[in-house]
């Protein structure tokens, strides 16, 4: 971890670009060749969120271990844990780095998880920008 000057305008601009993401991820048509996509995207835009909340402490990041943590960290109230986030991150993971295939079950997993945790997650990352 680096410490750096904070950043509102670049964290509000990844908090920005997490939400075009996931909406995107969750436009697609769930298949086969689709899921590696989805799961990426998906958790791409809850490392997003994280990140933000670090770049507007003024910190920079080493890897994603932090900004998902950063996220686990948060007091929001979602209908699954908010732990959930870092099986995404372990399935990313394995599929960049080992070629891994996700089941359809893993990438219908990845938008369940999605579906009842992001909204209350950006929200509470944009709360905490806009405050400080």
């Amino acid at each position: 971890m680096r410490y750096k000057r904070p950043d509102k305008k670049n964290s509000l601009s990844l908090v920005e670009a997490s939400k075009k993401e996931i909406n995107f991820a969750l436009s697609l048509e769930v298949n086969e060749q689709s899921g590696p996509t989805i799961i990426r995207n998906i958790y791409e835009s809850f490392r997003m969120l994280g990140d933000a909340l670090l770049i507007n402490q003024g910190i920079e990041s080493k890897d994603h271990v932090e900004c998902i943590n950063a996220l686990l960290k948060l007091k929001v109230n979602t209908t699954r844990p908010i732990n959930l986030i870092n099986n995404l991150r372990i399935l990313r993971h394995n599929i960049n780095y080992y070629g891994y295939r996700p089941r359809l079950e893993e990438v219908q997993e990845a938008i369940s998880i999605a579906k009842t945790c992001f909204i209350q997650i950006f929200n509470e990352v944009c709360k905490i920008i806009k405050t400080k």
